[in-house]
């Protein structure tokens, strides 16, 4: 029973994802409470989505897939700030027609171009087959955008709740904006590896939103957060080993069950204050 229960970890791929999925759930996690205060989730999504054609022009010029992903993700980043601040289109409406459009562009430039990467792990990710580069990689984005987010925490959450105040007690408000913005694009190169495009917005607003559902305080919404995403991750890979399954869609799927656990126990809660 005892070898069977431990079986995931004797081999070295189950222990890489293992450790992977560890590195990603600080930064992911800290983000996601930000994103979800802000109203950014649309933002991360797009994002996500944005960059595949970085991913494509990347491989094309032969230069590291990560450095072409983070490009991508700081153009639509920028690109969505600038037409929502010099047209009459709502932000949400803006940030849909550019990770769309880009996305689109990325799906057109893969499919003229003859690659061995294979499309699927882009879009998915491969948890099951990152390797030392990938790790390393991981590990450096997670650990900056982890100390860099933990450092300037109650400056970036003023800038969450009420830029107008932040900007009135003096602070940068423009490069807690930006900054804000280039930790999201950092952190989705960080998870391409593992979890791929699509599912990495999972991990941007699930562990956030249910941290906000079972917490008031902003310090413990960022410990909820980060800890539901290391029990997930553990789960969500463990699990796919003996269902054979995908991690990063089981991984998710867990995380969803859990919000709606949070979501059901806040209305309970809520209710039972009101009687």
């Amino acid at each position: 029973m005892i070898e069977t229960l431990l079986q995931p970890f004797q081999f070295a791929f189950m222990n890489n994802a293992f450790l992977m999925m560890a590195i990603v759930a600080v930064p992911t996690s800290l983000l996601s409470c930000y994103l979800v205060l802000k109203g950014w989730s649309l933002m991360g999504d797009a994002i996500s989505h944005a960059v595949l054609p970085g991913v494509v022009v990347a491989y094309l010029i032969n230069i590291p897939l990560i450095i072409g992903a983070f490009c991508a993700g700081m153009i639509c980043a920028l690109l969505t700030g600038f037409l929502s601040e010099n047209s009459r289109v709502k932000q949400d409406t803006v940030m849909g027609i550019v990770f769309s459009g880009m996305f689109g562009l990325g799906i057109v430039l893969y499919t003229k171009v003859t690659t061995d990467v294979h499309l699927d792990h882009i879009l998915f990710g491969n948890m099951l087959g990152v390797g030392p580069d990938q790790l390393w990689t991981a590990g450096l984005i997670a650990a900056f955008v982890a100390v860099v987010m933990i450092a300037k925490r109650a400056d970036f959450m003023l800038h969450s709740f009420d830029p107008v105040q932040a900007q009135a007690v003096g602070l940068w408000v423009g490069w807690l904006h930006y900054g804000m913005l280039a930790m999201i694009s950092l952190t989705i190169v960080a998870t391409l590896s593992a979890v791929g495009i699509i599912l990495s917005i999972g991990l941007l607003i699930a562990p956030g939103a249910i941290a906000y559902l079972l917490t008031k305080r902003f310090d413990m919404m960022l410990v909820i957060a980060v800890c539901v995403t290391l029990v997930s991750g553990f789960l969500g890979v463990y699990v796919s080993f003996y269902i054979d399954s995908a991690p990063a869609p089981t991984i998710i799927l867990i995380l969803t069950a859990i919000f709606i656990v949070a979501f059901v126990r806040a209305n309970q809660t809520a209710r039972l204050a009101k009687n």
